[in-house]
């Protein structure tokens, strides 16, 4: 009975708080399908005028594919420079490696405005303004702390024993990497491509100094049109959004639900022989 106690208590304190968050979305997702020419709960009717507006306007279509360009190219950017800052930083002695990691990690310390007001002065000297590469490396300088926080956890928890025993059976530095520390790092890898697209997507402030009229994304856009615009098309967008989110988070479990029913099945066939 004692142990129940904690696990009840958890549950008190923890349901209100997902209701409390999870609250706005129920709200969200109805008026999307209104029927009315403004934002209106609860909606006066079914419609799916708002859907068609989003996918039949170019403007929209354009900011989302430039948000999901900028945010894959930001993972591939992070996910390489992180991997080999992690693997210098936990695999070798290099000196003022404290310093080093600690600058790396600035931009999770110094507010945002402060980061993309620097980042402005610079490129206004470069003229990459608005340039599709500038938004990218300014997003990349942002999710490259997120990386290296978590690919420097999973190589810390990797034996250095398992890369040594590689080493001794003849297999090269490469080759241990690609067969040894990147199958064991997979989790690593997925959490920092996870955090790194979501920190490219959801960046609004940098955006906004540095987008210029050219580099316009999903959030900056729909940031601009609640200032002009008041219509259901924000929550359209927004329960599109969610789906994905909810798809994502159902296939993770049944990928995580596969893997664990597959090394079962595979101890159970060692048990049988």
């Amino acid at each position: 009975m004692a142990s129940r106690y904690p696990r009840r208590m958890l549950w008190f304190c923890c349901v209100p708080v997902l209701l409390y968050l999870v609250a706005p979305l129920v709200i969200v997702v109805p008026v999307s399908f209104s029927s009315a020419s403004y934002l209106q709960f609860p909606p006066p009717g079914f419609s799916f005028r708002w859907y068609e507006s989003y996918f039949s306007d170019r403007s929209w279509i354009d900011a989302t594919v430039l948000s999901l360009q900028v945010g894959v190219t930001v993972v591939v950017l992070s996910i390489a420079i992180g991997l080999l800052a992690s693997i210098a930083m936990t695999r070798y002695r290099l000196p003022f490696s404290g310093i080093v990691r600690v600058m790396l990690m600035t931009p999770l310390i110094v507010p945002s405005i402060v980061v993309a007001v620097a980042v402005y002065s610079q490129y206004v000297d470069l003229h990459i303004i608005g340039s599709f590469w500038g938004i990218v490396l300014a997003h990349t300088v942002l999710a490259l702390p997120f990386a290296i926080l978590l690919l420097s956890s999973g190589l810390q928890q990797l034996p250095e024993s398992l890369e040594e025993a590689s080493y001794m059976l003849g297999a090269g530095r490469l080759a241990t990497f690609i067969r040894v520390v990147l199958p064991a790092l997979a989790p690593s890898i997925l959490s920092a491509v996870l955090f790194a697209f979501i920190t490219s997507w959801d960046e609004i402030i940098m955006v906004l100094f540095i987008g210029g009229t050219k580099g316009q994304t999903l959030p900056l856009k729909m940031f601009s049109y609640l200032r002009t615009e008041i219509n259901p098309t924000i929550g359209a967008i927004s329960t599109l959004l969610i789906g994905l989110v909810v798809l994502g988070v159902i296939l993770s479990v049944i990928l995580g639900w596969w893997r664990a029913r597959r090394r079962s099945n595979k101890a159970a066939g060692i048990l049988v022989r």
